[in-house]
């Protein structure tokens, strides 16, 4: 199976976008010395993105706890819409060939082992917007603690034509 190049059979992730009635936020300014995204060669490398709205989180705390599985979902899936929108801004998304591997952070109550649930959010976003090309590697950590109190964070490494 080979991967399609934009333009070539690829998803066109904006009119799959607006169909969905999501539009990509304004990339986040960085909390720390880092940029939100940088590419080499073929490959585009999203630091890792909290699940911000205007600036702002939405919820904090730990899931499991103070935040639902499913609301730790949705976060995530926030996560993934500012992970396109640093692609976009740094390359756009008409070059996006296909989301390589996402790791997501999860910061777990006690004894919460969902994990992988909770990210499903952003893996399902990234489907529904680049269908095969969204399909990826994985991996999902629970964490004691994440920036700003952050229920939920996701990087993400994407190949780009």
């Amino acid at each position: 199976m080979t991967t399609p190049i934009a333009g070539e059979g690829a998803v066109d992730a904006y009119a799959k976008l607006a169909e969905l009635g999501l539009t990509l936020p304004q990339v986040a300014a960085p909390l720390a010395a880092y940029v939100p995204a940088v590419q080499t060669g073929n490959h585009v490398y999203v630091s890792g993105q909290l699940p911000l709205v205007d600036g702002k989180l939405p919820l904090t705390g730990k899931v499991g706890a103070e935040v639902t599985p499913e609301q730790g979902a949705d976060l995530a899936r926030t996560c993934a819409l500012n992970a396109l929108a640093a692609i976009e801004a740094l390359v756009g998304l008409g070059r996006l060939v296909k989301i390589v591997k996402v790791t997501g952070f999860v910061a777990v109550a006690p004894g919460f082992t969902g994990v992988p649930a909770v990210i499903n959010g952003a893996s399902n976003l990234f489907g529904e917007v680049l269908g095969e090309q969204g399909r990826h590697a994985r991996s999902a950590v629970g964490v004691a603690e994440l920036p700003l109190g952050a229920p939920v964070e996701v990087e993400v490494i994407a190949e780009v034509a």
